[in-house]
């Protein structure tokens, strides 16, 4: 699985890429067929960051998740924690279908 970190209007330090990948390698724990977690942080004002957390994952559409916070670490694990929900539902229809 690969994990790439974007920074748009943003200089991605190496302590944010570290952090960004550590949550993007706890996804596929909940979805195996996770490929590939794009985490794009943007700049939304003078104070405020967007993190989107983009996952690819085999047989569906990618699930995007989005958050803002003055903080660009929280609006990652945000991102993270909407993304693990959405393949925790996703794992669950798949199990109730077979």
């Amino acid at each position: 699985m690969r994990i790439d970190v974007i920074g748009r209007d943003v200089h991605i330090t190496d302590d944010i890429r570290d952090h960004a990948e550590k949550r993007g390698e706890k996804l596929p724990k909940y979805f195996d067929g996770t490929q590939l977690v794009t985490f794009t942080i943007t700049r939304k004002d003078s104070v405020n960051y967007s993190a989107e957390c983009l996952v690819d994952v085999e047989g569906h559409e990618d699930f995007v998740s989005t958050a803002d916070d003055a903080n660009i670490k929280a609006a990652i694990d945000a991102a993270t924690q909407k993304a693990t929900r959405q393949l925790k539902d996703f794992k669950e229809k798949l199990k109730a279908t077979r």
